[in-house]
């Protein structure tokens, strides 16, 4: 497997940095993943943009232009055997230059950033998980207040979502302030009342484009759709629940916290709305 890194591909045993990359010692960067259907990555100009918009978050100027991150982009994907891909890329302050201390909390002058990419398969959900449903367990989001950029330092994500996994579920589902934010590695919509909630876009959450993908669809095919804040108690009534992301695409819920969700199975919305999805994957994001 051939990686990029710093300006070469080459095989991912061969490719190291610093320890004293910024990256490594204080989580100093920005991530973005981007699939790839059919060898071709979707919606690449926006992932491009939320890059840049977590960039800019964290006070980073852009190694690339638009034009270099696609042509870097394409030659790792045209690298790897796989048509569907999940490509990471990581960009993070780098190293402190000569002279300024080696390890201080700002930002270092001469530093240049380290850029890293790595493609993956994509490894989506069986129709088998998508009809069976997962289940969830609820914790309060009390990570930092710009969940919206998409920054390396995760741990509070990993912990989140290491309570699901000791509880044998497949998410941990955020509440802050009484309010749903999101899940530790997706989004979570609400169905009640054949309607379906989603939390708006805010400094508390990462929307991801399956976000976006949904609410498109359920606009160009007439499902009513609210974007709102959605409330502890309208989670805990929902008919459904969903994570969704590039991975789990529409993933039914179908225990939370213990409690059925609804009937306890994947319900009529959910299945139609993968059903639209996958539609939309093949022609669309294959095409």
């Amino acid at each position: 497997m051939n990686v990029y890194l710093n300006g070469r591909f080459l095989p991912l045993a061969e490719a190291k940095i610093s320890v004293l990359d910024r990256g490594f010692l204080f989580g100093d960067g920005v991530y973005e993943v981007v699939p790839v259907y059919s060898g071709k990555p979707f919606r690449l100009e926006s992932h491009l943009r939320r890059l840049q918009a977590s960039l800019d978050g964290i006070r980073l100027a852009n190694p690339h232009d638009e034009a270099a991150w696609r042509a870097l982009i394409g030659q790792l994907i045209a690298q790897q055997g796989s048509e569907d891909q999940s490509v990471y890329v990581q960009v993070t302050r780098g190293l402190p230059g000569e002279g300024e201390p080696l390890r201080d909390h700002p930002f270092p002058q001469a530093a240049v950033p380290t850029v890293f990419m790595l493609a993956q398969p994509l490894v989506t959900a069986s129709p088998a998980q998508k009809a069976a449903g997962v289940c969830a367990v609820t914790a309060a989001d009390d990570r930092w207040l710009r969940c919206n950029i998409k920054a390396s330092a995760l741990l509070a994500n990993i912990l989140l979502r290491q309570q699901s996994v000791d509880a044998g579920c497949a998410e941990t589902v955020m509440l802050r302030d009484g309010y749903l934010t999101e899940g530790a590695a997706s989004n979570i919509f609400v169905v009640k009342d054949g309607v379906l909630l989603a939390p708006p876009p805010s400094n508390l959450m990462l929307t991801g484009i399956t976000y976006d993908v949904v609410l498109e669809l359920a606009a160009a095919h007439g499902i009513p759709h609210v974007v709102r804040p959605v409330g502890e108690a309208e989670l805990r009534g929902a008919d459904e629940l969903w994570m969704t992301s590039s991975t789990k695409e529409i993933m039914a819920i179908v225990r939370l916290d213990g409690a059925p969700v609804g009937a306890g199975v994947p319900g009529p919305l959910a299945q139609r709305m993968d059903a639209l999805y996958q539609t939309f994957k093949r022609e669309v994001m294959r095409a």
